[in-house]
């Protein structure tokens, strides 16, 4: 079994924005080139044999990107 890299938070955060840039029909390149990251972060960040995550400022851009709110990103009720 191999380690499990993201917290439960980290990893709802995650899913969160895979499921929004997917319904835009956005590529992970094309999300990488709007975000100004390298192609493979957000490969590494959806991969969870990686440690790569979002952090705020992420949040804050996707949130501009994908047209919605950076709390679309979280859930309603901690974990």
């Amino acid at each position: 079994m191999s380690p499990q890299y993201h917290s439960k938070i980290e990893q709802y955060v995650i899913n969160a924005v895979r499921e929004k840039r997917l319904a835009k029909g956005i590529s992970q390149k094309e999300l990488a080139y709007l975000l100004e990251v390298s192609v493979g972060f957000i490969g590494d960040i959806e991969n969870p044999k990686y440690r790569a995550k979002y952090n705020l400022n992420h949040l804050n851009e996707l949130a501009k990107i994908l047209e919605c709110s950076p709390k679309d990103f979280l859930p309603d009720k901690p974990f």
